[in-house]
């Protein structure tokens, strides 16, 4: 939205601004609350766009130049260090909100009751449904918990979302080498398990969400980053955080970085559950034309 030409701005008055109209959301009214203090959090510390203004349906934001990455930019070497530096940053954070990790197993609690409740009037969905109940998620749950309860990761403040569709490329910055990127959208932020954030990151090359036709994306597994291109991640994320860290001798951080390879990987699973059970959902109460199921 912008203000016409003839129209002269007030003092400090943004002459363009973005306006964000919620559509289905499965979070609640508490969560957009939650949400909007964390955007203006944010926006202070400068890790986000600022924000003007609140209201029931959506809300208003400082309109950026930009555009959204696409998904074979996060393959870039330096787009991905960027990403994990901004990372990093995030999750040094301390937030005024609930630092329990309640949040991942939580929501998929949630998500898994709804679903169990669901039905499909559609033939094709609900034959695909039926064939999804046959995996008793109640019991793949249950596992990927035990599974997860064993692995360490560290509890810090996270995105959960970090897709392209996520990032902007600022424009005019596109061929600087740092600070060239910003993350949005903070809907499914929360404090939660390290691995899990960089996990759903990678598993985000994986997936095209602009293929022109059904069911309007793509997915190739091969572009999962490589054990090369997940340790230039980790590296650059562990190099933003060495402050907090201190030093580390050269086997520590060897030892260091195969743990976080195998936290990640584990979290993947995670990663993949969450979206499954929250897609279900969006097959029932969304009316965007993607295949969700």
């Amino acid at each position: 939205c912008a203000l016409p030409e003839h129209i002269l701005s007030v003092g400090d008055e943004p002459r363009q601004v973005l306006l964000r109209v919620y559509g289905a959301i499965l979070q609640g009214v508490d969560s957009l609350v939650l949400e909007s203090v964390m955007f203006a959090i944010l926006a202070e510390r400068a890790l986000g766009p600022r924000l003007y203004g609140v209201f029931p349906q959506g809300r208003l934001e400082q309109y950026i130049p930009s555009r959204r990455l696409r998904t074979e930019d996060l393959r870039d070497p330096d787009i991905s260090k960027e990403i994990a530096v901004k990372m990093s940053r995030f999750h040094g954070m301390v937030m005024p909100f609930n630092k329990e990790p309640k949040w991942l197993f939580g929501t998929m609690e949630w998500y898994l009751k709804q679903v169990s409740e669901l039905t499909f009037p559609e033939e094709g969905q609900l034959k695909k449904f039926n064939h999804l109940k046959t995996y008793n998620l109640q019991e793949e749950m249950k596992s990927l918990r035990e599974l997860l309860e064993s692995t360490p990761s560290p509890v810090v403040f996270c995105h959960n979302d970090v897709q392209e569709g996520n990032i902007l490329l600022l424009a005019g910055r596109e061929a600087s080498s740092s600070d060239k990127l910003m993350l949005i959208d903070f809907e499914y932020s929360s404090y939660n398990y390290r691995g899990f954030d960089i996990s759903n990151h990678f598993c985000e090359w994986v997936y095209n969400y602009t293929h022109d036709s059904w069911p309007f994306f793509k997915a190739s597994p091969e572009n999962y980053p490589s054990r090369q291109q997940q340790l230039h991640f980790i590296r650059h994320y562990l190099s933003e955080d060495s402050g907090r860290r201190g030093d580390t001798t050269h086997e520590e951080q060897a030892r260091i970085e195969e743990e976080m390879l195998t936290e990640i990987n584990r979290f993947a699973l995670a990663s993949h559950f969450f979206w499954g059970l929250w897609s279900i959902l969006q097959a029932k109460i969304s009316t965007i034309e993607f295949g969700y199921l």
